[in-house]
């Protein structure tokens, strides 16, 4: 009697999801969406200008009292803004087939952006061992961690560092006004042409441009529509629009928002959209 020996093969490490070759036609593929998306003789504003810009109050330069998310959305901006850039990623599935938030987010180029936030940002992720997931990271850039070991980690003063950048731009302006008990600096917007074109893009994605494959929505634009909701400015850009379209655009936003960002994430073409989708899973989670 004969008896079989069952042999385990060597775990093969997986392969990586993403290849040179498919991350170049990515890119490519990106500036060819961003070039559609926006005129070339337009502002090239951050998707943390962008999202400030939809908060703020045009005549009185200040974003609502009320708005408690917008603190946690531009930091959010600032994760997806350095995917899109190629500076971070998730790291692989691996063969369990992890969700988003069960993934930590890896260091993928340590070249600086140009942009001094997005710079802080990327330095705070790369001097971080062990790695966090992106709940984390936006816990932690907002500084609402109860661990005061961690709490160097928290981007101050973000909002005014972003009106000081859009006041460099020509969009704003900066003015001192009275509140009884104290002043405060605010920012007025200056170039309305500007913010109307970004009002505009915003309508037209969820309008003219609308597609039901949240795959064929540009990254940049994906990512401008996920942000402007858990920045709960999303409101602000399609306010304007007659009555008809204000409820079509807010039923697509919804169907959009209301996706299963782990179901979505594994039919992406890119690094960079796996970390918007993984931001939706983080706020959704919260």
């Amino acid at each position: 009697m004969t008896t079989l020996t069952k042999r385990n093969r060597r775990s093969e490490p997986p392969a990586e999801r993403w290849s040179n070759a498919e991350e170049e036609e990515e890119k490519k593929r990106e500036e060819e969406e961003e070039e559609e998306d926006t005129d070339c003789k337009t502002l090239r504003l951050t998707l943390m200008e962008e999202i400030l810009l939809l908060g703020l109050k045009d005549k009185e330069g200040y974003t609502s009292f009320w708005n408690d998310s917008i603190s946690s959305g531009l930091r959010s901006c600032m994760l997806v803004e350095l995917g899109l850039r190629g500076r971070i990623q998730l790291e692989p599935q691996g063969t369990r087939r992890r969700k988003l938030l069960e993934r930590k987010v890896l260091l993928k180029s340590a070249a600086p952006t140009g942009d001094v936030l997005l710079d802080e940002a990327l330095k705070h992720i790369k001097n971080t061992e062990p790695a966090e997931n992106m709940a984390s990271w936006i816990e932690l850039l907002t500084g609402e961690t109860w661990n005061p070991m961690k709490m160097h980690f928290q981007m101050r003063n973000v909002r005014e560092r972003l009106a000081k950048s859009l006041v460099e731009k020509g969009v704003l302006t900066t003015e001192k006004q009275n509140f009884l008990l104290f002043d405060m600096t605010t920012h007025p917007l200056t170039d309305r042409t500007e913010k109307e074109r970004l009002l505009q893009r915003v309508q037209d994605s969820l309008l003219d441009r609308w597609t039901n494959d949240s795959r064929r929505i540009s990254h940049r634009m994906l990512a401008l529509l996920l942000l402007a909701h858990v920045s709960d400015v999303l409101e602000n850009a399609l306010s304007s629009l007659p009555d008809e379209c204000y409820e079509l655009a807010s039923t697509r936003s919804r169907t959009l928002l209301e996706a299963d960002p782990d179901q979505e994430s594994s039919r992406v073409s890119s690094p960079a959209e796996e970390i918007v989708w993984a931001i939706l899973a983080a706020f959704n989670k919260s």
